[in-house]
């Protein structure tokens, strides 16, 4: 049976090697992998020096970009944007920003602080994939968002965060969240929003969102194009997307939970689906399909009476955004072997010994190796057992 915790990316270490490093301080990994501890939040690199938590609390990217996009902030201690050789403006600028996450930096302020803007702007792309100036007004914005759902006045978060025309923070906040930032005042407390939350599975972490009608997303955090299926979401629901909790998640949690011990075959969480009519028929016939059982495209097709339209319910299978819980894991190609096989071939995505196996299960936005793994589970092949509390 393969490893109960495969590689994240290619480009990852397996998860023993990157653990044992991590734990034991081991600088010769720097570079390679960073670990992000979600109980507080925090990436750093395989060498810091910080007491180490416990390994259950530990994700991990292959690069600082992958974790900033997750939602993790640099460590202040091991400071792993930072990169032997850099210039000596890179820490200072990097402190400052941790230092003052509400303030704009402006370019004539980083001039006197002997930063060369242009040069700035051009380093923080080629490093992290976006400007400084861009990763700044992100952290400014989020912290807008949440001061003004606290009730907080509107003048003091559009101000005390650096924005001195409100046009101009209403026309960010409203490209971001997708709400002007008095409609977000205004439903502080009563308005809807697309409730965003992280879940820990035993095949990585989980974003998802949910609705008062249930849940509109569930997608593994590493997933290519994550910000589209985002900003999907929210032009789908029109409303913004938000930090927050709703009793849909705290039910998706537990029913996770349940399915990967092996206890759970079919999911009652409420679903919130927004897809054309099309695609709703697609998503509503995987529901279908009873776990540790496939269908081929073709099947698929024959079962919504649309025989030879198999690239399009391909295309809807993909474009769906409830992963697990809209099965379309259980989705594969003609002459897919069955679980059994797949797991006695053993191996994952890097396993030369094994391409046709693999091959024949299609597509799958979360990896591969993570549709394998459904389906290994499904079929009884593997399980999880439930992590230590203590």
């Amino acid at each position: 049976m393969s490893d109960l915790f495969p590689p994240e990316t290619r480009s990852l270490p397996g998860r023993a090697e990157m653990e044992a490093a991590f734990m034991t301080h081991d600088g010769r990994w720097d570079g390679l992998f960073v670990a992000a501890v979600t109980t507080t939040g925090i990436f750093c690199r395989p060498s810091c020096p910080a007491r180490k938590p416990k390994p259950e609390n530990v994700e991990y990217y292959a690069t600082a970009r992958e974790a900033l996009f997750s939602g993790f902030r640099p460590c202040l201690r091991c400071r792993p944007l930072e990169a032997s050789g850099d210039p000596e403006w890179v820490a200072r600028l990097l402190s400052l920003v941790e230092s003052e996450p509400d303030r704009r930096f402006r370019d004539a302020e980083l001039a006197e602080a002997g930063i060369d803007p242009v040069a700035a702007r051009r380093f923080w792309q080629r490093r992290y994939g976006m400007s400084f100036q861009a990763y700044s007004r992100a952290r400014r914005l989020g912290r807008a968002f949440e001061a003004i759902r606290r009730g907080d006045d509107l003048d003091d978060a559009m101000l005390e965060r650096g924005w001195e025309s409100f046009s101009g923070f209403r026309e960010a906040f409203g490209d971001r969240f997708g709400v002007p930032p008095g409609s977000a005042a205004r439903g502080a407390s009563t308005a809807d929003f697309v409730r965003l939350a992280w879940i820990e599975t035993p095949l990585g972490p989980m974003v998802a969102g949910a609705v008062g009608k249930g849940v509109c997303l569930l997608e593994f955090s590493d997933r290519r194009m994550m910000e589209a299926q985002l900003e999907s979401v929210r032009s789908r629901f029109g409303i913004p997307l938000a930090p927050g909790e709703s009793p849909h998640l705290s039910s998706l949690r537990d029913e996770l939970a349940a399915y990967f011990e092996g206890r759970l075959r079919a999911f009652s969480t409420p679903l919130a689906l927004a897809g054309s009519p099309f695609e709703e028929s697609v998503w509503r016939a995987l529901g279908e399909i009873p776990a540790g059982e496939t269908r081929t495209y073709a099947e698929l097709a024959e079962c919504l009476g649309k025989p030879g339209a198999s690239r399009a319910v391909g295309h809807a299978n993909g474009r769906n955004r409830v992963a697990i819980l809209v099965p379309c894991h259980r989705v594969v190609r003609s002459g897919y072997p069955g679980a059994a096989a797949l797991a006695e071939a053993g191996g994952g995505l890097e396993d030369p010994d094994a391409p046709s196996a693999l091959e024949s299960l299609g597509g799958y936005g979360g990896g591969l190796w993570r549709k394998r793994a459904l389906l290994e589970l499904e079929a009884g092949l593997r399980r999880w057992t439930p992590r230590p509390t203590a």
